[in-house]
């Protein structure tokens, strides 16, 4: 932050002054101002400096630093494992990784637990051997790297479109046609910095291939294939062409009053990672994995019925 020195910290000492602009303790400030993290008119000065009404002082406030995720014994779907990766059939529910709001309970919990140290690193203390993610409210197949050889060789895969996933879905509204693709980047909601949407500037191409399995009153049962993996990118590109998920009341679902009745089953948008192929990193032999459908899933189509 920048700020003018005014009446208020005219006179005080530096670490006090920042103090109150920052809203820390006095030792919290000493310790930003002895690590370089205050500049008063451009220069680094002392704690003891007595400011002065118009000087300019910059402050910068590092990140904290996150803490190493610990490994919880929580039982896992696990597809398919060996020395390189490990492939899982995420619950709904489950977060991949901590973060704010979550810091337990995920994904990397569970399988710090499962692998012990055997898990990639490049994602960080974190993410350890996230390679790619699936929300937290979708079911479905994931993939996490145990090395960091096979980490960076399974993102070059995702980066070059060479690793296929099929998500299955329930989608509002009956589609005019069978077979579709919706080619539009996705980036931030300029209105609603949460959510992402179809925007033109400050956005990546984003590409979904959608095939029409079956018909229902009010509703269409579909499958998904990623050309590319954005963030949300079913939610958003579906809700774009207006078809939102049953159940997504974030991009416009969950309005109908099928929906709301149940709203118990859905907790959020009918969508599953299916099916999931990549090239072994070690081997290169193609792997594929598919999964049936989670109860939940099962139950709103037989509902549909």
């Amino acid at each position: 932050m920048k700020t003018t020195a005014g009446d208020n910290e005219n006179g005080k000492r530096l670490d006090v002054a920042v103090a109150g602009l920052i809203g820390k303790t006095r030792s919290s400030a000493q310790s930003l101002i002895d690590g370089g993290g205050v500049r008063v008119n451009g220069n680094a000065l002392p704690k003891s400096y007595r400011v002065v009404s118009g000087d300019l002082i910059e402050i910068v406030v590092p990140e904290p630093s996150p803490s190493t995720a610990v490994a919880q014994d929580i039982v896992l779907d696990v597809v398919y494992e060996d020395d390189d990766v490990i492939v899982v059939n995420k619950p709904k529910g489950m977060v991949v990784h901590p973060a704010a709001g979550n810091p337990d309970g995920t994904l990397v919990n569970a399988l710090l637990f499962h692998c012990g140290d055997s898990l990639s690193g490049i994602g960080g203390v974190m993410r350890p051997g996230i390679v790619h993610r699936i929300d937290k409210e979708t079911s479905g197949l994931i993939v996490a790297a145990k090395n960091d050889f096979s980490h960076n060789v399974l993102a070059a895969q995702i980066k070059e479109h060479k690793v296929a996933r099929i998500y299955h879905a329930v989608a509002v509204g009956r589609f005019g046609e069978t077979d579709g693709t919706v080619d539009a980047p996705i980036g931030r909601n300029p209105r609603d910095r949460k959510k992402m949407a179809v925007v033109s500037g400050h956005s990546r191409n984003a590409v979904s291939h959608f095939h029409v399995l079956r018909q229902y009153p009010g509703f269409t049962y579909i499958s998904v294939a990623l050309e590319t993996g954005r963030t949300h990118q079913i939610r958003v590109h579906m809700s774009h062409i207006g078809h939102p998920l049953a159940g997504d009341t974030v991009y416009g679902g969950g309005k109908t009053d099928f929906e709301k009745k149940n709203a118990g089953i859905l907790h959020g948008q009918c969508l599953h990672a299916k099916e999931l192929s990549f090239e072994h990193p070690r081997t290169g032999e193609e792997m594929r994995f598919t999964t049936e459908l989670p109860d939940y899933f099962s139950e709103i189509l037989a509902k549909l019925e």
